[in-house]
């Protein structure tokens, strides 16, 4: 969960690389990976999409034990807002959810009003469901 995110754990984030468009999402969910690498583009494996991760500098020194980075990966699962706008996640969001434009490296992110249901994204507002006229 995104409140569990200690950190400490981001203090050898040097960018953010955004592989989608962070302005036109409501919120993307943030974890902290195990990966191999500190640079490169880190694998994925959940349903749904990678929106983005953090790249760490030089000083970030890999786990003795297993030789694995932790870094932060933003994504969105298949029920998300994005894609159901009418659906679980119409208001309120996922406790992992912050609002892209408040992550910065070295920054975790927030919940703002926007990433929970409220003003919507332009891109949010173009795919919303109509509600049926009477």
């Amino acid at each position: 969960m995104s409140a569990l995110i200690d950190p400490a754990d981001l203090t050898h984030e040097t960018g953010i690389v955004w592989l989608e468009d962070p302005d036109r999402l409501d919120y993307v969910r943030q974890s902290l990976d195990r990966v191999p690498g500190r640079t490169h583009r880190p694998p994925y494996h959940r349903s749904g999409r990678m929106i983005g991760y953090a790249v760490l500098g030089p000083d970030a020194k890999p786990s003795r034990f297993s030789g694995t980075h932790l870094r932060r990966v933003f994504w969105l699962a298949p029920h998300d807002r994005d894609q159901q706008p009418t659906g679980l996640y119409n208001t309120g969001a996922p406790s992992e959810a912050i609002d892209p434009r408040s992550v910065h490296p070295g920054v975790k992110g927030c919940k703002t009003e926007r990433s929970e249901g409220g003003p919507l994204s332009a891109v949010t507002r173009e795919i919303r469901i109509s509600p049926p006229k009477s």
